[in-house]
């Protein structure tokens, strides 16, 4: 399994949306084929995920919010969703991403 690199920005994949839904009281991930609910250290971690904030940096605010992170579950979660093509990386500022391959 690939690791998602410390220089990587992660964002959410144009067709997938993250929302809360009230029924399930819970954030859920929307794609077209499904839907995902989410728990509250998922959903802290993909509302981090911007294309703006590296891996590293997503993780280390992660370790300012929580007393215990580690890096290599947020990795793995990270890469999981890319697998499902849930998360591009890429250019920022160009606007590119590129679904990463697990």
């Amino acid at each position: 399994m690939q690791t998602a690199d410390g220089t990587d920005r992660p964002r959410l994949a144009r067709h997938v949306r993250m929302g809360f839904d009230p029924a399930r009281g819970q954030h859920v991930l929307l794609t077209p084929e499904a839907v995902t609910v989410l728990n509250r250290t998922g959903a802290a971690v993909l509302e981090l995920c911007d294309g703006q904030r590296t891996v590293t940096e997503i993780v280390a605010e992660l370790r300012g919010r929580y007393a215990s992170v580690d890096d290599d579950e947020v990795r793995v979660f990270l890469d999981r969703l890319a697998a499902r093509r849930c998360l591009e990386t890429g250019d920022a500022e160009a606007g590119r991403g590129r679904a990463r391959r697990a």
